[in-house]
């Protein structure tokens, strides 16, 4: 598995790509910067196959249409990508293309593209909607979990106690399990639960 961040838009969101043994790839949380993206598929020679969207939010999915790649989302947060009232963008970005998803995710949800296989588990907290992908010893947290803190839940559909919750999820995962987050730097399972309780 290799796994490329692109770290793009205004507020500097981690776009992963992640690329299975035969070149294909999925790519998670296109937040901005088509180019950049593509670029970077070229570069690698590797062949994009999916989007999968951790939360809705216009940060996470502003490049969704651009790529024309099949988009997964939860279920819970399907009408974001679709709806500039309730993905932010009228709050901090000017334009945004619709994506109508081809894949509703639900908590337990396997993601799967030729030898990767990825559990969605559903962590409403920061959004209703918000997933982390978990599999091969990682985590694409989203913004659930960050180095050092968590997402914010001040937002409209947020949820402090619904985040809490979701944490205790995340802190059952092996203390090992290296974690990809939404912004900043990777981190660990371990080095979160054993700093933050």
């Amino acid at each position: 598995m290799k796994i490329l961040t692109f770290v793009v838009g205004e507020l500097g969101t981690n776009c992963y790509v992640v690329a299975t043994r035969q070149g294909r790839a999925m790519v998670i949380d296109p937040g901005d910067e088509t180019a950049v993206i593509t670029q970077g598929l070229a570069d690698h020679a590797l062949t994009a196959s999916l989007i999968v969207n951790t939360h809705g939010h216009i940060d996470h999915i502003a490049a969704d249409a651009a790529l024309g790649l099949p988009v997964s989302v939860h279920e819970d947060d399907a009408a974001m990508i679709s709806d500039p009232e309730k993905n932010m963008m009228t709050m901090f970005f000017g334009t945004f293309e619709p994506v109508v998803p081809a894949r509703l995710l639900r908590d337990g949800d396997d993601v799967v593209l030729d030898e990767l296989m990825f559990k969605v588990i559903h962590t409403p907290g920061h959004t209703p909607g918000c997933i982390c992908l978990f599999g091969h010893g990682v985590l694409f947290s989203g913004d659930t979990l960050f180095r050092d803190g968590i997402g914010r839940t001040d937002f409209p559909g947020a949820s402090g106690r619904k985040m809490e919750e979701s944490l205790k999820r995340l802190k059952s995962l092996p203390p090992e399990t290296i974690v990809y987050p939404g912004h900043g730097p990777k981190t660990t399972i371990g080095r979160e639960f054993s700093k933050h309780g």
